[in-house]
Formats: structure tokens, C-alpha cells, sequence
């Protein structure tokens, strides 16, 4: 992989050493060009000579291109935290049901579960251990009355990846179903929601996709679609919404039901840009970048004297990686990064977090390390 012709792709490289997409990543060249093309066209067009929600199409083909579903199976939605939510007010619950989550999720996989609270259903948190969410701590809290588990398939904070295909074949086993939040790893790491039997999936393109916030991906797996209610409904989620003069109320036989109206196509331009770039480089290719990025970022913190938090087993690593300072203040070390040497990387829970992309090079790697506050 001729990773300099990548690097091309994204014009952040000419004013910093990014390290954290984790955050909000910088846009891809395609995907600002997208949105760019998409502006020029509503300006001197409007709708007239359109064809937007077609390539609306194109593009929900490529995000189901990306997890090996189905294109009536996936939508678009403002971000994760409303597909998320699309899930936790659509199912049926009945008090003393529980759904299973962690103790270290980020709050748009927290809070969608404890609104149910007051409709008797229980929130139970599986506990990080030294940077990890081990599945047994996940699956010890299944029982009878379980009706989802929700799990981030990296975690934000320590960069954890989840075992998603052994959890979600334990999980059909229980007849649970597995909603994932797939933000921190989607376009970096290979997910199949058939073959992890993943049931709902949410995710947003402004991290690891690098495209622009606002433009979100919904998964609903087709044999739900029928159980899952829609929570908001307008024209768009209808059979046949440009009959706009026939109120017919039939839902439409895909994702497409969870619409309600009309669609951030600026964003869809975008994000349809920037995941066509990730499979012409190749998810398995960008993984493992990542994985030799953080691998040398792991040596040189641990020769520096840092500590490491984030597993580097190879099926638990990621691009995120989550490490200490046992001398220095983390808030003073990151804002020294930045405004002294133009690095960005982030603190999240107490701890130093970079996370780099595939585009990134082994000179800014080190770089950081050097910048970095001897111990």
C-alpha cells in the first residue's frame, strides 16, 4: 500500500501532527470535495436537475458495503446517539426487563437505557478491568429477562476492541439481541454484521471515516424491522413518499422506515465520499496500519517510562491507544502538544489517548514521543 498517496487525501497533514481521531477526525479531500460539489450544485440548481436522492442510494449501497449488510437494511440519522435511541424506544419492554451494557461506555450508549428506567427496566454495567470489558463480565449478567446487550465495539477511553462475533453468537444463543455502537471503529476494522450476528448497529462519520458530523448510519437487521417501531414518523419513512398528495399510512418495507424527513444530503455527499476512499485502501489494510502505528507508539511510550493502558492483544487492539503519566500533569502534556509542537492528541477519563489513522506515518509517531516530557 503506497501509504503517501494516502496521506495526499487528507490536507490536515500541512498544519498538524493529528493523532486524534478518537474526537472528531479531519475531512478526507473526497469527502470535503463532495460536500463542495453537492453546495455548488443546490446553489446553482436547487432541486432542478437533481438526481440527490439517488445518490442518496448509491451511498446507503456503500455503508451496507461496509458491514456486509443489506442496503434495505441500513439508513441514514443525525448521529449515533438517535440510532441508538431509535432502538431503546422502539422495542416493546416490559418491566423487570434489564439490558447489559459497561461501565466505561461513552454516554450516547448510557443514557438511551436509562430513560427506561422509569418503565421498570433495569440498566446493568458490566466493569472495566485494567482497560478491558472482558466478555465474561458482559455475559454474567445475562439472564432470563435480558433483552439487549450494548456495546461499543472500541471503547473511547482505553481503545478496547470487543470480541463482537463471539458475543453475539452467545448472545443469540440466549435470544438477546446485540445493539452495537460502531462509531470508534467503523471503516477501520473489519465488522460483518451477519457473520457477528449483530442486530442493530449506530455509528456517526466524523471519527474514524473522516467525513462530516451530522451524517449517521443506522443498521437494523431485516427480520427485526417488523418489531422495531419507528419513534418518529414523517413522509419519508412511508412506502411511497413523493406521492406527496396520498396520505397512505404504509410504512416502507426497509430501514428506510426509521426516516422521518428529508435527509442532511450535504453529509450523505460526504460520508458516501470518504467511505468509497476506505474501501478502495481497504478495511483489512487500514486495520492493519493502525496496529503497526500503535504497536511502535506502544514501544516508544513504554522506553519513555509511560504506562500503557490499552490492550495490545491482537484481537483487543485498535487505533486508540490510552496511557499514563506517572509524574506529569496529562491536561499540561496535551496542551504543551499542541500549541508547542502542533501534535493533537486528547485526555478522556483521566488518561492520555492518541489515535492516529492509517494515513499517518511512523515520523509523526515519533515525533510524539520525542515531544513528549521524559519521566
Amino acid at each position: 500500500m503506497d501509504w503517501d498517496a494516502v496521506r495526499q487525501e487528507f490536507p490536515i497533514t500541512r498544519n498538524y501532527n493529528f493523532q486524534n481521531h478518537a474526537a472528531v477526525a479531519p475531512l478526507s479531500h473526497r469527502a470535503a470535495e463532495a460536500v463542495r460539489q453537492y453546495v455548488k450544485h443546490s446553489e446553482e440548481n436547487s432541486y432542478l436537475r437533481g438526481g440527490c436522492y439517488k445518490h442518496a442510494q448509491r451511498v446507503r449501497a456503500q455503508v451496507a458495503m461496509l458491514m456486509n449488510a443489506n442496503p434495505d437494511e441500513v439508513t441514514f440519522t443525525k448521529n449515533t446517539s438517535e440510532g441508538l435511541s431509535l432502538v431503546a424506544n422502539g422495542l416493546s419492554w416490559q418491566s423487570g426487563d434489564n439490558v447489559v451494557i459497561s461501565n466505561v461506555e461513552f454516554p450516547a450508549n448510557v443514557y438511551p437505557w436509562q430513560a427506561l428506567r422509569d418503565r421498570g427496566v433495569q440498566v446493568r454495567m458490566a466493569l472495566e478491568e485494567d482497560g478491558r470489558v472482558p466478555l465474561q463480565r458482559l455475559t454474567e449478567l445475562i439472564d432470563s429477562r435480558t433483552r439487549v446487550v450494548a456495546i461499543s465495539s472500541v471503547q473511547y477511553a482505553s481503545g478496547f476492541r470487543t470480541d463482537l462475533a463471539t458475543l453475539g453468537e452467545y448472545c443469540q444463543s440466549k435470544g438477546v439481541l446485540l445493539c452495537v455502537d460502531a462509531i470508534q471503529s467503523l471503516g477501520v476494522f473489519p465488522i460483518d454484521v451477519k457473520a457477528m450476528n449483530v442486530d442493530f448497529l449506530a455509528a456517526d462519520g466524523h471519527k474514524w471515516l473522516c467525513a462530516p458530523e451530522g451524517a449517521g448510519i443506522f443498521y437494523v437487521r431485516k427480520e427485526f424491522q417488523g418489531h422495531l417501531r419507528p419513534t418518529t414518523v414523517g413522509w419519508l419513512s412511508m412506502k411511497d413518499p413523493f406521492n406527496f398528495g396520498k396520505y397512505q399510512f404504509e410504512f416502507a418495507d426497509s430501514a428506510r422506515r426509521y426516516d422521518s424527513g428529508s435527509y442532511n444530503l450535504a453529509g450523505i455527499y460526504g460520508l458516501g465520499a470518504a467511505i468509497e476512499l476506505l474501501l478502495e485502501i481497504g478495511v483489512e489494510n487500514v486495520s492493519r496500519r493502525l496496529i503497526h502505528l500503535t504497536d511502535r507508539l506502544t514501544q516508544g511510550l513504554r522506553d519513555k517510562g509511560y504506562r500503557i493502558l490499552s490492550s495490545r492483544a491482537p484481537s483487543e487492539a485498535s487505533g486508540i491507544l490510552a496511557f499514563f503519566s506517572d509524574v506529569h500533569d496529562h491536561d499540561q502534556i496535551q496542551q504543551h502538544l499542541q500549541a508547542e509542537h502542533r501534535i493533537v492528541i486528547a485526555v478522556r477519563c483521566g488518561r492520555l489517548r492518541a489515535s492516529p489513522h492509517c494515513y499517518n506515518n511512523e515520523r509523526e509517531i515519533d515525533r510524539l514521543i520525542d515531544a513528549l516530557p521524559k519521566h
